[in-house]
């Protein structure tokens, strides 16, 4: 039996298997069972066989794994500026050969050298915030990416390309729909929001085609008008390749948690689609409503903590008072069906729900309900029950957002000292009143 070799090195190796012996090029990771060998090929597929069923492995060298330093380009300065804004995720990242694991590492150059077609689409400006896993985004990050879109508008971009870890990519564009169009206004130019849900190094990686229509959309796309478009998300549209779709920041959500077309919209239509072909890019969009003044962004408060919480079985009032108690600002919990909570014993067996509507009824916090079911309303006058909650001081009724858009509203309206009546209002696109009663 051969020896099992060093994780990170790159060999060819000879397996033996019913159909004959099969050779296979690439990198050894960890393996992926006990006495397994496994390897990255070329492709950016892994394989995996057990070490007996290896005739013979040959060490060809170590793993390539390092930043290649990158070159200044030449641009073409007639073309449309763009800034890419860098925070991270997936579109900017490799595999780490010593763990198998995916790790953000590249620099906003490097996606330049690895897409050279976007230079012949805008002339680029990059800019790094971090190195992020957009899991690990918090408000001061949205402000970060507030002020980097300001100073790039400033500096006389069109627009900007925010690549962003696809977990929570949802939830920073909604935040900066509301920091630049939630008082009325607009950007001064296209805010896209990209990453990919495959990196780079794979063969299935949506990567290039996502970038390259955000960096499109972001130099070409129609003007900006603060309803529905202040911030877009630019993703695949399907499985397949060749058309990304553009959404309003404040009505897409992640769906799937690998597919590449994992964004979909939430009560509402996309902006448009991009087409990418072998020799062009092109996009077609919708009716555009009439733009808004141009304003300066708010930004959020950091200071400000919303609690959340799903409605269930399982939810009781202690966690609620939690969190009065550690001082948070608000509580949004995830309703069911038209935005219920549990707060009514009819048949006198569970006094929970009637501890939960009276510590809501004396909340000194405001208590808001959102939509666990996604799409439709949040509609508290169908049933008796939704109106108790209102009674009660329960406030969310109307809302047709989806719960991270709600969550980002919350926050940015508590930042800016408004009454959070405003949730259910339509500021750039978030709520829809043809789907309200």
């Amino acid at each position: 039996m051969v020896e099992m070799p060093t994780i990170g090195k790159r060999v060819k190796m000879l397996v033996a298997g019913p159909a004959g012996s099969t050779s296979h090029e690439g990198v050894v990771l960890p393996g992926a069972a006990q006495d397994h060998i496994t390897v990255k090929l070329v492709n950016g597929y892994n394989v995996s066989y057990p070490i007996d069923m290896v005739e013979s492995i040959e060490e060809i060298s170590d793993a390539v794994n390092k930043i290649v330093e990158t070159k200044s380009v030449e641009q073409n300065q007639e073309l449309p500026k763009v800034t890419i804004i860098h925070t991270g995720g997936t579109i900017a990242s490799k595999v780490d050969y010593a763990t198998g694991a995916v790790i953000a590492r590249f620099e906003p150059e490097e996606l330049l050298s690895s897409v050279p077609e976007i230079l012949e689409i805008a002339n680029i400006d990059a800019v790094k915030l971090g190195n992020m896993w957009s899991d690990d985004i918090r408000p001061q990050h949205w402000n970060k990416m507030i002020e980097a879109c300001q100073s790039a508008f400033n500096s006389g971009s069109v627009g900007v390309v925010i690549t962003h870890g696809t977990d929570t990519l949802h939830i920073s564009a909604a935040a900066l729909s509301f920091a630049f169009a939630g008082e009325g206004g607009r950007p001064a130019g296209r805010i896209v929001f990209t990453g990919s849900q495959r990196s780079s190094d794979r063969a299935s990686s949506d990567a290039t085609e996502n970038l390259l229509s955000a960096v499109y959309w972001a130099a070409n796309g129609p003007e900006v008008t603060g309803e529905r478009d202040a911030a877009v998300t630019v993703m695949h549209a399907g499985s397949g390749d060749g058309v990304c779709a553009v959404s309003p920041g404040v009505s897409v959500r992640k769906m799937h948690s690998t597919r590449r077309n994992a964004f979909q919209m939430v009560n509402g239509e996309r902006i448009g689609e991009i087409k990418i072909s072998r020799n062009e890019l092109s996009h077609s969009a919708s009716p555009r409503p009439q733009s808004r003044g141009i304003t300066e962004p708010t930004v959020y408060d950091t200071n400000i903590r919303i609690a959340q919480f799903m409605a269930g079985p399982h939810l009781h009032s202690d966690l609620l008072e939690a969190a009065v108690n550690a001082n948070y600002s608000a509580i949004l919990i995830h309703g069911t069906g038209l935005g219920h909570l549990p707060i009514e014993d009819p048949n006198g067996d569970a006094p929970e729900n009637v501890k939960l509507a009276r510590f809501i009824e004396s909340a000194t916090i405001p208590i808001i309900v959102g939509n666990q079911c996604i799409n439709g309303p949040v509609d508290l006058n169908v049933y008796s029950k939704g109106r108790h909650q209102q009674e009660i001081g329960v406030l969310g009724h109307g809302s047709t957002s989806s719960p991270e858009a709600l969550l980002a509203k919350i926050h940015w309206a508590l930042s800016n000292n408004k009454d959070l009546s405003i949730l259910t209002e339509n500021l750039c696109g978030e709520n829809k009143s043809s789907l309200k009663s």
